[in-house]
């Protein structure tokens, strides 16, 4: 008996195959269903609420005009659900000019089904489920489509796949398209009816195909869109809000995947941000640039994606990391572009003043492959380790800087100079690491020339490696070097700004992919720092502006004095918050300032300044959930530095500290109970006291958006 009064046409366009014989008995029992034709999908006809086409066969093989009618009825704002390989013919049906790019016939042979996003959980289609892995079919012989190593380009990801106790998060296997007035749900995992399926799996199955089928049938609204615009963004971060390790006023993506920042330029009175983004979900993969801008380097608005691959261009497999320039007014990005084996530079410029559209370069890649000398690293992945991108221009010259590295020597930066940002010439290494430490390949290089030093700085898989020398227009003289960071930090990259130069790097995740897969979100950039040299010495302080982020002050200039064993609850708290303070060891061993911290202790981050001039951050306490790292992270801060000037910043699940404007640790934690907020000062074997402490509360950097119809701002 029909349980619902939708109507569902089968779309059957040649004789019905065993599997779409079953589907109609299952489908039977729940909706009111008829078979339909490409002659029964007319403009003249009412049509089903739904059509259903569950597609065995490859898309290709249908009888001639059947792609034609379903076509007609998407554009004329039906709704489909494309099942099994159906996804495969999404560019036939002008759905998407990017279809999936794998498809075939494979045995189920153990529990494979529906990695949701987390994003999307309250999906009509999930809302039964408990969890965002939903097994369908555990047994049968399962036709499909999906895509691997793209992503599509109109279509939002609703989930990957899960296969036994593996997540395949780069399997994306369900879609949402919305073209016209119609949509459209691509289903590639396996929807099995004529197999033997376990009763919980069928039990699965059934639970999702009807509510796919009475959400499409219901009117599906835009909800579940690929975002188009700013707006959209803000509705996906607003989605997100509650999550307490979300950092509020750090510059992050709205949800997804962030990693390097990149092309960060001041035009038009606005500050652009571009990033590494992946709108299929919170891991690396399909790279595109997403954008954020802001008015006063403090509160951030999400803007429309910026570069996208282009199916059939060098970058078909990623924009990577690169910068901006401006050249006769107009922006300008230098990117790189990944297809196949190949890395590549890739050019790209501004097509409006709001830098939300770009035109590519119609002969890309601007450099058409690497030098044959020196010997580049390779490997399984790319014949030459050779990308992101550092441009300038110097008495009329650009200069160029892409990273490297030298087969069994170490990293490196290639320099090219031109007259025009599309034609370079190689002129060879600037710097290679041939000491131990240096790392295998040199990304995100970058040169800048602060007054009486030029700095260079690299990113070598684990560090960012700093030098501070001379370059004289061909190679760089080091004078002195160390690291920008020494915590979860990587892949920097600045912009001039007036007569200073302003600095964020990516903070990537320290736990584990089912975390942040189910957090539905991974990565986020520091604060903004201004670099400069003082007196030889590299200088890094928080930009100036964030101090508009101050809501109110919690501690005022408190001057606490420590005994031996002492530990002193402060009378603040919370986690999004910036300290000030000054620490003086006097006789003790060690001075211990406890963040994030719970009222029993059970969760507490400690930042430790010990008698052996290190600052030690003590992750071994700092989280229950046992998928965040524990790794405690420190480093050097020399007796001649005494008394100890902090600043730190909390936000969420970071924390940065400045250490005498001269040295930096960023971490990330993920405190798991509400009341882990505390913060104390301690003292160990003996005297320590502590000047100016100040301890502010911080606003919020991004626009509060609702998440209802409209997605109003608040």
């Amino acid at each position: 008996m029909n349980e619902s009064r939708t109507r569902v046409g089968l779309f059957v366009p040649g004789e019905s195959t065993g599997e779409q014989t079953k589907a109609r008995e299952w489908a039977d029992r729940r909706f009111r269903v008829e078979r339909v034709g490409p002659a029964d999908l007319t403009d003249d006809a009412p049509g089903p609420d739904v059509v259903w086409w569950h597609c065995e066969t490859p898309p290709a093989a249908v009888p001639e005009g059947a792609l034609a009618a379903l076509k007609s009825t998407v554009r004329a704002g039906g709704r489909l659900l494309l099942g099994l390989r159906g996804m495969a013919a999404v560019p036939d049906l002008g759905i998407d000019p990017v279809g999936p790019d794998e498809a075939g016939v494979a045995a189920v042979e153990e529990p494979t089904g529906l990695l949701w996003r987390s994003l999307h959980a309250d999906h009509p289609a999930v809302a039964s489920f408990d969890g965002l892995r939903v097994r369908l079919a555990d047994d049968g012989t399962a036709p499909y489509a999906r895509y691997r190593d793209l992503v599509p380009a109109e279509g939002e990801v609703l989930a990957a796949t899960v296969r036994g106790d593996r997540d395949r998060p780069e399997e994306t296997s369900v879609v949402a398209w919305h073209p016209g007035d119609g949509m459209v749900l691509g289903v590639g995992s396996p929807l099995l009816f004529d197999a033997d399926l376990d009763g919980r799996y069928r039990e699965a199955r059934d639970a999702f195909v009807a509510g796919a089928l009475e959400w499409l049938a219901g009117g599906a609204d835009g909800r579940y869109a690929r975002p188009a615009s700013g707006r959209d963004f803000e509705r996906h971060r607003g989605r997100l809000r509650g999550d307490p390790h979300r950092p509020r006023y750090h510059l992050s993506p709205p949800a997804n995947w962030l990693n390097d920042p990149n092309g960060l330029v001041r035009f038009g009175g606005r500050y652009h941000v571009f990033y590494q983004y992946n709108p299929g979900g919170p891991y690396h993969h399909s790279i595109h640039w997403g954008h954020a801008t802001s008015e006063d380097l403090v509160h951030w608005r999400d803007e429309p994606v910026a570069l996208t691959p282009s199916p059939d261009g060098p970058d078909r497999d990623g924009c990577w990391s690169g910068c901006a320039v401006v050249e006769d007014g107009i922006p300008s990005v230098l990117y790189t572009g990944g297809r196949g084996r190949d890395q590549l530079p890739c050019l790209a410029r501004a097509a409006d003043d709001s830098l939300r559209t770009w035109t590519k370069h119609a002969d890309n890649p601007v450099i058409p492959a690497p030098p044959e000398e020196p010997d580049l690293v390779g490997s399984e992945h790319w014949r030459a380790e050779f990308r992101d991108h550092a441009v300038w221009r110097a008495d009329g010259t650009w200069f160029h800087l892409v990273g490297s590295g030298v087969a069994d020597v170490g990293g490196t930066a290639l320099l090219y100079t031109g007259e025009a940002l599309t034609d370079w010439t190689y002129r060879g290494p600037i710097l290679t690491g041939d000491w131990e430490g240096a790392g295998p390949v040199w990304e995100c290089p970058e040169l800048l020339g602060l007054g009486e030093s030029d700095l260079l700085h690299v990113s070598n898989y684990e560090d960012v490696r700093y030098f501070l020398g001379e370059f004289d227009g061909s190679s760089f003289d080091v004078e002195r070097r160390g690291l920008l960071d020494h915590g979860d930090f990587y892949a920097p990259q600045s912009m001039a700004d007036g007569d200073r130069y302003l600095t964020w790097g990516w903070l990537p995740e320290a736990r584990d992919f089912d975390a942040q897969w189910d957090a539905g979100w991974s990565g986020t950039l520091s604060v903004p720092r201004v670099l400069d040299v003082v007196d030889g010495r590299l200088r890094q302080r928080p930009a100036p502006e964030l101090t508009r982020l101050r809501e109110r002050r919690l501690l005022d200039g408190e001057t606490p004095s420590l005994s031996g064993g002492e530990r002193r609850p402060l009378d603040a708290g919370g986690r999004r918050l910036e300290l000030s303070l000054e620490l003086s060891l006097v006789d003790a061993d060690a001075a211990v300032l406890s963040v994030f911290a719970s009222p029993d202790r059970t969760e507490t981050t400690e930042i430790r300044y010990t008698r052996d001039s290190r600052l030690v951050v003590d992750r071994s306490a700092a989280s229950e959930d046992p998928r965040a790292t524990t790794n405690p992270q420190s480093m050097p801060v020399p007796p001649a530095d005494e008394p100890l000037e902090l600043r730190v910043f909390l936000d969420g699940s970071t924390v940065e500290i400045f250490a005498n404007e001269r040295r930096c640790l960023t971490s990330r934690v993920y405190p798991t109970r509400a009341d882990s907020t505390g913060l104390s000062l301690a003292s160990e074997g003996g005297r320590a006291t502590a000047r100016g402490l100040s301890v502010w509360a911080l606003g919020d950097a991004w626009p509060r958006v609702d998440d209802g119809p409209n997605g109003a701002c608040q």
